[in-house]
């Protein structure tokens, strides 16, 4: 539910929590993404930065220059100022990002898994499975057929937290448990609600199905794309899988290490929140591709 007023939290003597609601609506993340950007236009007093999530928004703020108290009756202020969340508009930029589905980089570190921690179902058949699908060509249509709202960036640097903005292709399935010691950098997965695709070799529990060559951060900022950011991604980004054979991902490899790699990327886009509600009021959201 979407609560009738933001409710703010203390989370810790440097931090701040809105809350807009207890669930993963799209419309919950509009509003987070709506409150940062009229704090980024109209700077408060006292706020270093924002993390926009699923359904809040975590503040950074300096309790040397204002207090818990003042900040909160001023975030309410801007915040009330945001009315309904059909009437935000936010810069989006679109990223191309080719993805081999069923990779043998993703299938091997869920057989290592298998061999050293527990035997387990492979992970896109836990997908298939707990979303009714027929078989893998049918996931690989389902997840490739939308665009991802970047809602929010998370537990690594540049790891993006992902819904599908189409409702047709939103799937679900449950964690690994325990976790795995090791995903590929670039693996696409599923956990919960959420998509996401790792940025370096790490830890995690999502099912993953799918990998990336086309690198999602840069510390050394070797591509003109991180020139303001080594992550590639922010908040109301969107991105687009185009589904590649293994030749064409270690092309886009090979260039990426030779620094030749051109990203493919629209930054010219606003999203409108009123027309993706109108959009999805004309569909039938419950049906596949």
């Amino acid at each position: 539910m979407i609560y009738d007023e933001p409710r703010f939290l203390p989370a810790g003597d440097r931090y701040l929590l809105v809350e807009f609601g207890n669930t993963m609506l799209l419309d919950l993340n509009f509003l987070a993404q709506g409150l940062a950007k009229k704090l980024e236009e109209a700077p408060v007093k006292g706020v270093i930065e924002t993390a926009p999530c699923f359904a809040s928004m975590l503040v950074h703020y300096d309790p040397e220059s204002v207090s818990f108290e003042y900040l909160v009756a001023a975030l309410r202020e801007v915040a009330g100022s945001l009315g309904s969340p059909s009437n935000i508009t936010v810069p989006s930029r679109l990223f191309y990002l080719p993805a081999m589905y069923f990779d043998p980089w993703t299938e091997e570190c869920v057989a290592d898994y298998c061999k050293r921690i527990g035997p387990k179902e492979n992970d896109p058949e836990v997908v298939i499975r707990a979303n009714g699908l027929s078989n893998r060509e049918e996931l690989l249509r389902v997840h490739s057929g939308t665009e991802y709202w970047v809602a929010s960036l998370g537990f690594w640097p540049g790891l993006p937290f992902l819904r599908a903005l189409d409702p047709r292709s939103t799937l679900s399935a449950p964690k690994y448990n325990p976790p795995r010691t090791n995903t590929p950098a670039g693996a696409i997965g599923l956990g919960g609600g959420a998509n996401s695709i790792y940025p370096v070799a790490t830890p995690g529990g999502y099912q993953i199905f799918a990998r990336t060559p086309v690198p999602i951060w840069d510390p050394k900022q070797r591509f003109d794309v991180f020139e303001h950011s080594i992550c590639l991604f922010r908040p109301g980004d969107r991105i687009k899988f185009v589904p590649c054979s293994r030749q064409e991902f270690e092309d886009v490899e090979r260039r990426v290490e030779d620094g030749s790699y051109v990203f493919n990327v629209a930054e010219y886009g606003q999203f409108s929140v009123s027309q993706y509600n109108v959009w999805v009021a004309s569909i039938n959201a419950k049906a596949r591709f």
